[in-house]
């Protein structure tokens, strides 16, 4: 699948950005039919999440047939100035819209008012802006909601006792944010009888950098320590290599956020005992037909909620689970 979205990104980039098709009102077949030029900026292109939402993005490109999908970020999802700087131009080079995962909440305003003044709309998706003046829509998970699902799962496995950390992302990132508050706020209300005993740690953007937080973290509470929760893939990524090399794997409840290979092995194996999921196929597909249906003058909702989930060793083999799971397989 992935050879398949490098290509389509290719083409794309070779069309490039408000090209003479777009622009000249003629389609790939030489029909009147204008080609949009749409822009879909991710956090990050390193992290199999976000090429689940590339494949998303190019699912609607096909359906609606006058959509070009030109998909860029930064690798990786602390680079906030790359991103602004994709976004920057894109803008100078008159696309005809902007879908964006913001990596920073705030820091992403100016960006995306600079596209409005220029009269380029920008629908949102994954994470959101402290300030939504500026765009069209809001195409997310509840991630609030996720965090729950998340303490919900932790204090099952627990039995509704013992102590848990959480294992935060970065400060500014409004998607995981919202995760962590719900997970916090869960365990605070319904769960009195888990204590959480470390929440102020940032693991940061790559699995190495988490494994490295994470294994500190879990030193330092060795003895005490029955569950973690990592909130997002590269954290949980990490999260899990410091499990194993501390030889804790299996023994430590884990819970993570958003599913890759080594997770899914590890939810057969016994080491991870739940996976929040989302639908990242989805989230593209919803932000680049919200993007369509305002540029063609239609309604679209201010927030689009694309779901949230929890994969168990128990429920992981049904139909949904692996849709969820593997979404390559699914496109």
């Amino acid at each position: 699948m992935y050879s398949r979205l490098l290509l389509l990104s290719i083409v794309a980039l070779a069309v490039g950005c408000g090209g003479d098709a777009a622009k000249n009102g003629s389609g790939d077949n030489g029909s009147s039919e204008k080609v949009y030029q749409i822009a879909v900026i991710p956090k990050g292109t390193s992290h199999d999440f976000w090429k689940s939402v590339h494949a998303g993005a190019e699912n609607a490109a096909a359906e609606l047939g006058n959509v070009k999908v030109i998909w860029k970020g930064p690798l990786q999802e602390n680079d906030t100035k790359g991103q602004i700087d994709v976004v920057q131009d894109f803008v100078i080079k008159g696309v005809d819209g902007i879908v964006l995962a913001p990596s920073d909440s705030q820091a992403m305003i100016e960006p995306v008012a600079f596209a409005a003044e220029k009269n380029i709309p920008v629908v949102i998706f994954d994470s959101g802006l402290n300030d939504e003046s500026n765009i069209v829509t809001y195409v997310a998970t509840d991630n609030l909601h996720g965090g729950e699902l998340a303490a919900d799962r932790m204090a099952e496995v627990l039995d509704k006792k013992g102590n848990a950390i959480l294992l935060r992302y970065l400060s500014g990132s409004e998607s995981t944010e919202q995760r962590e508050t719900g997970f916090l706020k869960a365990l605070k209300e319904k769960y009195p009888d888990i204590t959480v005993i470390s929440q102020d740690e940032y693991a940061g953007a790559t699995p190495e950098m988490a494994k490295d937080v994470a294994t500190q973290v879990l030193q330092r509470h060795q003895d005490e320590v029955n569950g973690i929760f990592a909130v997002c893939e590269p954290n949980a990524d990490g999260t899990q290599v410091a499990l194993q090399q501390l030889d804790l794997a299996g023994k430590v409840k884990f819970i993570a956020f958003d599913p890759s290979p080594p997770l899914i092995e590890g939810l057969k194996s016994g080491e991870v005992h739940g996976i929040v999921l989302q639908d990242p196929v989805k989230m593209g597909y919803e932000a680049v037909m919200a993007m369509m249906k305002h540029i063609n003058g239609e309604n679209v909702e201010e927030r689009i909620v694309t779901g949230e989930y929890v994969a168990t060793p128990d429920n992981m083999d049904t139909e949904e689970m692996q849709r969820l799971l593997n979404p390559e397989r699914f496109d």
